[in-house]
């Protein structure tokens, strides 16, 4: 047993108002994680066993951590008792995973050493470094296939409601026939009141079960939502990583799919498969209206074909013009601010009106010749209803047919080529919902995130950049071109240069942000691309020169939103960014809510509430785009102060910066120029340098690149 064997255990997970985890949310097919899911508990008794691969779980939760309970309150008890002392030096313990070390009752040690992995546990533990079990969001690679089985088997179901729905409904011109043939040539009354009886019962039955039909759709679409919401949204951010917010549209197209589920459109597809039975009861009476009926159906299908060739470019034009029409709607509500200062409402209501406007021609004309199409087939349906009447009467007086025979052929004839004239006049309905499906499929199956990655040992935070070039397209500039360099744990970079030489992108580019056209950017020998996008978030943090915050608290905002987060984890960052007494300031501290447009926070303030973000959680990897671009005097001391003590905390840092009041707080300077490294080294070499003089031992470089 070792030393440290009556003291808790670092891998012994807190809870500090988060969720319980045994609490079951449906959060967009998310699941709580399922008791087997949970980290085993070993008795005192018993002797320590490493765990085996096969034992390590595999994750069930689309993007939500895995939260497991102390195994006792004994445990729990001295976890909260933990001093900042030790959480100042501790990873943060809300990994988006259990890992394979097992907790060990109280007077046990931890199996495997210290846990490690994307905020697991702590980094710097005397044990081996520990593997993470592999991560594999199956549930997101496999959501349209195995997600929505059930969502296939119901709607099975309600094709078999929608057969027993159309079949009742040939109760009526039964009735019909027998009450002209029957009923009134024997004027039995008995008769009628048992066929009467018959056929209300029928129609009950042919009710009740449209009516269970038209439930079963809405809750699949319901469930498809549900099922889909979570993953198109993952994919989505991911997809729009690059800086576009189309990938965002597919929600819309989510919603449209759910629409057109518990619309009418569907219902008339279901009953198109019934229309042969229908067809066959017209052969049934006769075989001379059943050829009728037969070339109407063909003509019909041929007009339905015409109509889905004629019009599908037309409404995939107004798609996609309406597409860059809401785009053109989201930029204006992102500079409202701007538009409202300088006046540019006529110029934004105009460049949103031009994609609305090719939008709606092309609605127009594609509506147009649906228009024409579905005229062409009701002009076909009422014709054919015309010919049968007209060529039973024929063969009724050749008494061939009795009247009531006539009217139940119409009927029946009618509702034989009801379901082909309604899926032409609701083609555009069908066209769009089949395009947002294939728009949905295809950012689901082309997502980054389908790939399989397995969790890596915590980062240490050695990173290593070699001979990246970026050529973002379709252009063919080259942005960056053969940088390359190394930091190790601990140390500070300092990245400057004139505008417009990539250095935003390159910072981009050290969080994954973007990815190389050729080269490496790895995190401890491991290239970005084959991180765990989790794991790697939480070892990461990344301050933007556009600081968004979300509309919720100052709280939330630090903790990156998560449920579980600490409270001493939220604070313990606010400390290491220098930002715990401005926030003690605000009248509700940690508890502000910070509006849609960030208010009531100035822009300097936001900028040190995403620095405090950047740094919740301890991660190895700190990127900084211009964090002092909104700063007064005292921001900027405390950011150097914020800088100080992440060095301290062996954190690797990377600073992008215009101003030379930085760049004393950085271990080393790289000077861009023209997307190349014009000069890499030491501050105090590079310093003078920057500075238009000549360096110790070496000649000047020319004018100064930063203005001190």
């Amino acid at each position: 047993m070792s030393a440290q064997g009556n003291e808790t255990p670092p891998s012994v997970p807190r809870h500090g108002g988060g969720l319980d985890p045994s609490t079951n949310v449906l959060q967009f097919g998310l699941r709580s994680p399922r008791p087997e899911a949970m980290t085993s508990t070993i008795p005192a008794s018993e002797p320590a066993a490493t765990p085996s691969v096969s034992d390590v779980p595999r994750r069930l939760d689309i993007g939500s951590p895995s939260r497991q309970p102390p195994s006792s309150p004994q445990q729990a008890a001295p976890a909260q008792a933990t001093t900042t002392a030790e959480r100042s030096s501790d990873a943060p313990r809300t990994s988006a995973a259990p890992s394979p070390t097992a907790d060990t009752s109280h007077g046990s040690g931890t199996i495997g050493g210290n846990s490690g992995g994307g905020g697991g546990g702590k980094g710097n533990g005397g044990g081996p470094p520990q593997l993470h079990r592999r991560s594999n969001d199956s549930e997101f690679r496999d959501v349209l296939g195995s997600g929505l089985q059930a969502a296939r088997r119901n709607l099975i179901t309600v094709g078999v409601f929608s057969v027993a729905v159309n079949l009742l409904v040939l109760s009526i011109p039964i009735y019909l026939f027998n009450m002209s043939d029957r009923v009134l040539t024997s004027r039995s009354v008995d008769t009628l009141i048992v066929l009467t009886s018959i056929v209300i019962f029928a129609i009950a039955a042919h009710v009740l079960m449209d009516m269970m039909r038209r439930y079963i759709l809405m809750r699949i679409a319901v469930e498809t939502e549900a099922k889909l919401g979570g993953p198109v949204l993952s994919a989505a951010a991911k997809a729009a990583q690059n800086g576009s917010s189309r990938e965002f549209q597919t929600l819309a197209d989510l919603q449209h799919l759910r629409s057109f589920i518990t619309g009418p459109v569907l219902l008339t597809i279901f009953d198109t498969p019934v229309a042969p039975a229908y067809l066959a009861v017209v052969f049934l009476i006769h075989p001379q209206l059943g050829l009728i009926v037969l070339a109407s159906g063909i003509l019909l299908f041929i007009v339905a074909m015409i109509n889905q060739r004629i019009t599908a470019l037309p409404f995939i034009r107004a798609n996609a013009f309406g597409t860059r029409a809401n785009l053109q709607a989201e930029a204006m509500a992102r500079n409202a601010q701007v538009i409202n200062a300088m006046g540019m409402i006529p110029e934004g209501v105009q460049v949103w009106g031009q994609d609305t406007v090719e939008s709606l021609k092309a609605q127009v004309v594609g509506q147009d010749l649906n228009i024409l199409m579905t005229g062409i087939s009701k002009f076909l349906r009422l014709c054919t209803q015309i010919a049968i009447l007209g060529w039973g009467a024929w063969l009724a007086l050749d008494n061939q047919l009795t009247g009531g025979m006539i009217i139940a052929a119409s009927i029946v004839a009618s509702r034989a080529l009801a379901p082909l004239e309604g899926t032409i006049e609701g083609w555009r309905h069908l066209v769009q919902a089949r395009s947002a499906y294939a728009r949905i499929r295809t950012l689901l199956q082309n997502s980054p995130l389908n790939l399989e990655r397995l969790r890596l040992p915590r980062p240490e935070g050695h990173l290593c950049v070699e001979r990246i070039l970026y050529v973002p397209p379709p252009t063919k500039k080259v942005i960056l071109n053969g940088i390359s360099f190394q930091l190790e744990p601990g140390e500070s970079l300092a990245i400057v240069g004139p505008s417009g030489t990539g250095k935003t992108m390159l910072a981009r580019m050290l969080v994954g942000s973007i990815m190389p056209t050729a080269g490496n950017v790895r995190l401890d020998m491991m290239d970005l691309r084959n991180w765990d996008p989790r794991q790697f978030g939480e070892s990461v943090g990344y301050l933007p020169q556009d600081v968004q915050l979300f509309p919720a608290s100052i709280k939330a905002n630090i903790a990156r939103m998560r449920e579980d987060a600490r409270d001493e984890d939220v604070f313990d960052a606010a400390e290491t960014a220098d930002v715990h007494q401005m926030i003690s300031e605000f009248s509700q501290g940690y508890e502000t809510v910070v509006g849609m447009d960030g208010s009531p926070l100035s822009g300097g303030q936001r900028q040190r509430i995403g620095l405090a973000r950047a740094f919740y959680g301890n991660p190895k990897l700190l990127v900084l785009d211009e964090p002092n671009a909104n700063l007064d005097a005292s921001g900027e001391q405390a950011l150097a102060r914020a800088l100080i003590r992440a060095k301290q905390k062996r954190m690797t840092v990377v600073t992008v910066t215009q101003r030379p009041a930085l760049l004393r707080s950085v271990d080393k300077i790289m000077i861009l120029q023209n997307g190349a490294v014009q000069a890499f080294g030491d501050r105090d070499e590079m310093i003078p340098l920057l500075g238009g003089r000549k360096p110790a031992g070496g000649p000047s470089d020319g004018p100064p690149i930063i203005d001190s």
